[in-house]
């Protein structure tokens, strides 16, 4: 099973980086590329503890939908979100705000599982765990610019 840790260091506060992340607008500014919408559940402003959002995306050349629903949410601490349905067998990606000397230190911490086997651990190998690395981390860009815009 995939996983990876990212570690990004913002100049603001944790509660505004905690609600940038759980922003569903602002989701949607950083997957633009992708044609990204938010077609069912929570589709606007912040999404919080046991609510869902259906995401509507293409990626690799094929329109996907996706289902997540906000499973743990400790302002301004934590917050998990959780597919219910989707292109994945499971996945699981953990929010964690940690306030330092000056800073947030905010943790993506995402787990999946492909579908098809032996093939999904071959896409999973060639390409797709890096290319969940980096829509995550150019995500994490954006809240760290926008939060530091706004912390000034």
């Amino acid at each position: 099973m995939p996983k990876f840790v990212l570690k990004t260091k913002i100049y603001a506060t944790p509660d505004v980086c905690f609600n940038l992340a759980r922003s569903i607008d602002l989701h949607l500014d950083t997957m633009k590329h992708t044609g990204e919408r938010a077609i069912a559940g929570v589709t606007t402003g912040l999404i919080g503890l046991n609510e869902t959002v259906t995401w509507k995306a293409k990626h690799f050349g094929v329109m996907m939908k996706l289902t997540s629903k906000i499973t743990a949410c400790e302002i301004p601490v934590l917050f998990t979100d959780e597919m219910v349905t989707g292109p994945f067998k499971m996945m699981i990606h953990q929010h964690v705000f940690e306030q330092k000397a000056g800073y947030t230190l905010m943790t993506d911490e995402f787990t999946y599982e492909s579908p098809l086997g032996i093939l999904g651990k071959l896409a999973d190998a060639l390409f797709l765990r890096k290319y969940m690395q980096e829509l995550i981390e150019h995500r994490n860009q954006v809240i760290k610019q926008k939060a530091e815009a706004y912390a000034k």
